[in-house]
C-alpha cells in the first residue's frame, strides 16, 4: 500500500508524542530539587527504553485484538510484532507505544526525590503489563468499556477520545499510591529546599509537553474537520486554564507564578486530552478555565490529607483527567443531531457512561499499583535510605550531578567543597558540620 498523508501524519504524530517524554523529563526535572534532578529525568527517559521493548514483545498484544474475558488482548497474538510487518497496522502500533509510555512516565513525579532507580526499572514495565494495557483494552480496544463491551453495552460507550481515562486518571490514582506506599519526604512541608530549584527548565518543559500534545490529540483525526477542531481545542483549553490558575494565585496569595502558568497549561492539556473532538471551541474553553481553577485548589489537598505526592501529580493528571472525563456528560457535542451532553438536551446517559469508565479507571489502577508497588517494596524496598535522600539520590543512584562548578559537582552539598567534604579533607570545620 502506498504511503499516504493520513499515514505520515500519524507517524509525525507518534514523533510528537514521543517528545513528550524527554519534555515531561524537563518539566519534572526542573520542579524537584538540584540534587534529585538528574535522577527525575531518568526516571522519564528509562520508561522510553523499557516500554519500547515490552510493546514490541507483547504490550501491543494486548490492547487489541482477540480479547481475554473482556480484560486484555492476547498477549500472544502478535508477539514480537512480527505479524505486523508489511502492513500499515505497524504505524498504529508505533503510535499507541508512545502513549504507553508517557502514561508510566506521569507517575514518577509522586515520587520524587526518594525512590531507588532499580525499584522504578523494576515497576516500569509490571504496571504497563498489568494496568496500561488492559484497561487501553477495555477503552480503545473492542473490551469491557467498549460499545460491545459488558459493561460498555449496559450503560453506554464512553468517551475518552485520546486517553483522559486510559492514561491520566490511570497515571494519577497509580501516583497516589505510590506517595503512600513510599512515604513522606524528610522535611515535607517545612524544608524549603524542596521547592523547584530550576523554573525556566518547568517553562522549557510545559512547552514541549504542548507541542507534543497536537501529536497525542490530533493522531487519530478521521477527518481534516475533526483535526481542525481537535487543534484548536488542544490550542484553547490549556490557554484558558493557564488563566484559569494563576488568576486563582493572584486571589488566593498575591501574585501570579511561572510555575502556576506551566501547571495551568498542563491542567488543561490534561482535562481536554478525553475530549478534544468532541466539545465546541467555547466548550473547551470553559472546560480550560475550570480545570485550571480546581487543578490549583486541590494542589493544597496534600497538605491537608498529609501523603506527599512530590510534583502534584494528582493534583493535576487525576483531578484534570477525572474533570474533562465527567465533563463530557455535559458538554459534548451531539453527534449527527443527537445524544451529546446535558447541557445539550442528550439525557443522563453519557454522563452515566463517563462516570463508569473513571470508576473503572479508577479502581484497576488502584488495586494492581497497590499490589506491584507493595510487592516491590516489601522485597527489593522501593525507597533509599534516609542518608541518601539527605545526600541526595542524584549521588546515591547515578553517582551523577546535574551541576558542575569550577569542576565541584553540585549534589548532596550546596557548597563549593562539595567533592572535598564526602572525605572531610582539608575542609573547614564549619562546612563538615
Amino acid at each position: 500500500m502506498d504511503l499516504t498523508a493520513g499515514h505520515v501524519w500519524v507517524m509525525i504524530s507518534a514523533a510528537m508524542v514521543l517528545l513528550m517524554t524527554p519534555g515531561l523529563a524537563f518539566f519534572y526535572g526542573g520542579m524537584t530539587r538540584a540534587k534529585a534532578a538528574l535522577n527525575m529525568m531518568m526516571m522519564s527517559f528509562v520508561a522510553v527504553g523499557l516500554v519500547g521493548i515490552v510493546w514490541v514483545l507483547w504490550g501491543y498484544s494486548m490492547t487489541g485484538g482477540e480479547g481475554v474475558a473482556q480484560l486484555f488482548g492476547n498477549p500472544f497474538a502478535s508477539f514480537g510484532l512480527t505479524g505486523l510487518i508489511g502492513t500499515e497496522d505497524m504505524i498504529g502500533a508505533g503510535y499507541g507505544a508512545t502513549f504507553a509510555i508517557i502514561t508510566v512516565a506521569l507517575i514518577s513525579g509522586a515520587i520524587a526525590d526518594r525512590a531507588k532507580f532499580g525499584a522504578w526499572t523494576l515497576f516500569v514495565p509490571i504496571w504497563v503489563t498489568l494496568v496500561y494495557c488492559p484497561l487501553a483494552f477495555m477503552v480503545w480496544g473492542g473490551g469491557l468499556l467498549s460499545a460491545d463491551g459488558a459493561v460498555g453495552s449496559a450503560v453506554g460507550e464512553a468517551i475518552d477520545f485520546a486517553g483522559g481515562t486510559v492514561v491520566h486518571i490511570s497515571a494519577g490514582v497509580a501516583a497516589l499510591v505510590l506517595a503512600l506506599i513510599l512515604g513522606k519526604r524528610q522535611g515535607f512541608g517545612k524544608d524549603p529546599a524542596q521547592r523547584p530549584h530550576n523554573i525556566p527548565l518547568v517553562m522549557l518543559g510545559a512547552a514541549l509537553l504542548w507541542f507534543g500534545w497536537f501529536g497525542f490529540n490530533g493522531g487519530a483525526a478521521g477527518t481534516a474537520e475533526e483535526a481542525g477542531l481537535i487543534w484548536v481545542n488542544t490550542m484553547a483549553a490549556p490557554a484558558a486554564a493557564m488563566v484559569g490558575w494563576i488568576l486563582t494565585e493572584r486571589f488566593r496569595d498575591g501574585r501570579p507564578t511561572s510555575l502556576g502558568a506551566a501547571s495551568g497549561i498542563v491542567a488543561g492539556l490534561v482535562a481536554i486530552t478525553p475530549a478534544c473532538a468532541n466539545v465546541s471551541p467555547v466548550g473547551a474553553v470553559c472546560l480550560g478555565l475550570v480545570s485550571g481553577v480546581v487543578c490549583a485548589l486541590a494542589v493544597g489537598i496534600k497538605y491537608r490529607l498529609g501523603f506527599d505526592d512530590s510534583l502534584d501529580v494528582v493534583a493535576v493528571h487525576l483531578v484534570a483527567g477525572i474533570t474533562g472525563t465527567l465533563a463530557l456528560g455535559f458538554i459534548a457535542l451531539p453527534v449527527d443531531g443527537a445524544g451529546g451532553g446535558l447541557f445539550y438536551g442528550g439525557g443522563a446517559g453519557q454522563l452515566l457512561a463517563q462516570t463508569v469508565a473513571a470508576v473503572v479507571a479508577i479502581a484497576l489502577s488502584a488495586i494492581m499499583t497497590a499490589i506491584i508497588g507493595l510487592g516491590i517494596h516489601k522485597t527489593i524496598g522501593f525507597r533509599i535510605t534516609p542518608d541518601d535522600e539527605v545526600s541526595g539520590v542524584d549521588l546515591s543512584e547515578h553517582a551523577e550531578t546535574a551541576y558542575e562548578f569550577g569542576g565541584l559537582g553540585v549534589g548532596g552539598s550546596f557548597h563549593p567543597f562539595a567533592e572535598q567534604a564526602k572525605t572531610k579533607k582539608n575542609v573547614p570545620e564549619a562546612v563538615n558540620s
